[in-house]
């Protein structure tokens, strides 16, 4: 009987045994500086993250924000103020103001797809060198994963950055969000796990009858392939390697654990129940199950939707609820949860948290009271690594139409590349120099002529 790789798929622990298979050919190692363990989580916002309304000016900007925002500008008297800065977070994402008091959140404003540096007049006058469709969500998706502006791109960046780890049982990049861009390599795959619940084995079923009894014995025939010849042999071994990290992956999921308790609303005390804090407090549950695992690096994908807001973004009135209140708020409560949880475990220091989106949204409201899809947008990091008080990049003119505006609508042209910006975790997380051309295939042009990493963290 001739099998293909679909048939093979369906009787696999789904994307458990892709990872198992992925491990084959895995080839250097990231030496960990002095043992020191580290893990990057990044969050990816699907839809096109507001960032002009999640890091706002508040200093002598903000009645020109409040003019340019239109229907979408929030009142001075609602922002959560941050100590010592000319910089505001969103009213609902008061839950990240301790972290700024205690120096373990930085900002990073006006960062974007980048294939050179641009400005304004370099756009308009040079096509070849701007970033191929922008405005365009699964384009731009596949910008910031996979890191080729002006290219499609087969690989991301996070599994670029695993090829060049030391292979262990259960894989040390892991995804709570599915089999995104982000996280396949060349040679390594992720583990894939869900943000309830456990791993299933695809194709069992535990109820009792003669159909299903046959089906589960092929399914046990093929995992053992005794006597099927060396290619069902070695995909046999996968197989059952994929099981075993099931296994592996599911105690860890679905035993008790205290780290939940940190995942709580801190002004109600009421639990968390948010998807993006589902997925967090698994990659809590991984990074404290990390001896065990065997990873002195982790590399975690999780993610938050409904980011896209043409519409009813807003409420109107002083614009601090609506749509995007809803969510940056359980944004915020999630990944303070998740930093209080890594400070629980002693590893706020060495665990970052950043956030990604497929672009930012226009200056300008439009009349449903939302935003557009548009370019450059401010992000967050956190962790105990990361430089207190720290504010990179440069927010832009707010006067539509100004210096870096490529519209009338306040398409802003970025002032860091993703490289910069990821780069610089990247490199905290412990990737060579060597190895930073393969992780970010344009990295040359953002390692030359007064570019770089960004000086995100202490050390």
């Amino acid at each position: 009987m001739t099998i293909s790789r679909r048939d093979l798929l369906k009787v696999t622990a789904g994307a458990s045994a892709l990872a198992a298979i992925g491990q084959l050919g895995r080839t250097t190692a990231i030496a960990a500086p002095s043992g020191s363990y580290r893990a990057m989580v990044g969050v990816f916002l699907f839809g096109g993250n507001d960032g002009w309304n999640m890091v706002i000016p508040s200093d002598a900007r903000h009645p020109q924000y409040r003019a340019s925002r239109g229907t979408v500008g929030i009142a001075a008297n609602r922002l959560t103020a941050l100590t010592g800065a000319p910089y505001a977070l969103h009213p609902a994402m008061a839950a990240l103001r301790p972290l700024w008091d205690e120096g373990s959140l930085a900002l990073v404003l006006n960062a974007g797809t980048l294939f050179a540096p641009l400005t304004k007049a370099t756009y308009q006058s040079r096509a070849d060198l701007r970033p191929m469709n922008l405005l365009s969500h699964s384009d731009e998706q596949a910008h910031w994963q996979g890191l080729r502006a002006r290219d499609f791109a087969t690989d991301g960046f996070m599994g670029r950055l695993t090829d060049r780890m030391g292979t262990s049982a259960v894989p040390s990049m892991i995804s709570i969000a599915g089999s995104n861009l982000a996280v396949i390599g060349k040679t390594s795959s992720a583990l894939v796990l869900p943000s309830t619940g456990t791993l299933m084995r695809s194709g069992y079923s535990s109820m009792s009858n003669a159909a299903n009894n046959a089906k589960n014995a092929a399914l046990t025939t093929f995992s053992s392939a005794a006597g099927l010849g060396d290619v069902a042999e070695a995909s046999a071994r996968a197989i059952n390697a994929s099981y075993d990290q099931a296994t592996t992956a599911n105690t860890i999921i679905s035993a008790n654990s205290t780290l939940d308790g940190y995942f709580v609303n801190p002004a109600t005390g009421a639990a968390l129940t948010s998807d993006v804090a589902r997925q967090l407090m698994r990659v809590a549950r991984m990074i404290d199950a990390r001896g065990s695992l065997g990873h002195g690096r982790q590399t975690f994908f999780v993610s938050q939707g409904g980011y896209d807001n043409h519409s009813g973004q807003t409420n109107g009135g002083t614009n601090d609820t609506g749509t995007h209140a809803n969510l940056l708020g359980d944004l915020a409560m999630a990944l303070a949860g998740f930093h209080r949880a890594m400070q629980a475990i002693g590893m706020a220091e060495n665990v970052t948290s950043f956030t990604m989106s497929d672009f930012g949204r226009t200056y300008r409201g439009n009349a449903q009271n939302g935003t557009d899809h548009a370019w450059g947008s401010n992000h967050l990091v956190v962790g105990g690594n990361v430089a207190p008080g720290g504010i990179f990049g440069a927010y832009p003119d707010p006067v539509l139409g100004g210096a870096t505006d490529v519209s009338s609508e306040g398409r802003f042209v970025p002032a860091v590349a993703q490289e910069e910006y990821i780069g610089a975790i990247a490199r905290w997380h412990g990737v060579a120099d060597a190895d930073l051309p393969y992780v970010f295939p344009n990295w040359s042009t953002w390692s030359t002529g007064g570019r770089g990493p960004l000086g995100l963290f202490r050390t």
